[in-house]
């Protein structure tokens, strides 16, 4: 699902791929439904790209976005993302993700992933596991017999 859910530079919010063309991809935001252009020259992201520094690896924000839907039960995040503090930030990410690297990973990095979270909720998005991790556990298991 993360995979057409895209992150775009410079624009608020969050938007689902809907089609593209020669130069360009139109993508509708999550929280209007508005339909917009995004150009070549737009910095864009998928959602399923992205990953979080933790210890030892990298974590992919499906997971880490799992994580907050379980502490919070599948509702809104009970920390409001545009007014905590750097320490409260910190403390919440703590208890979703215990084992992020502190130094590499931002106050700013939190609230923007929390702020994601609470759009794809809004949305109605609830499930963050990728289309294709069944199939790769699923030949995990099968390497293991």
């Amino acid at each position: 699902m993360l995979k057409t859910i895209l992150s775009i530079s410079g624009k608020p919010g969050l938007y689902k791929l809907v089609s593209h063309g020669k130069n360009m991809l139109i993508v509708e935001s999550l929280t209007d439904n508005k339909r917009v252009p995004a150009y070549a020259k737009d910095k864009v992201i998928s959602l399923g790209d992205i990953a979080i520094y933790t210890d030892e690896t990298e974590m992919p924000l499906h997971e880490v976005l799992t994580s907050v839907k379980n502490k919070e039960e599948g509702k809104a995040a009970s920390l409001v993302p545009s007014k905590a503090t750097t320490d409260q930030l910190r403390a919440y990410f703590a208890e979703v993700l215990p084992s992020y690297d502190r130094e590499r990973v931002y106050p700013s990095d939190i609230k923007k992933l929390l702020s994601w979270y609470n759009i794809l909720i809004n949305a109605g998005i609830t499930d963050f596991t990728p289309e294709d991790a069944p199939a790769e556990k699923d030949a995990t298991e099968k390497e293991a017999e």
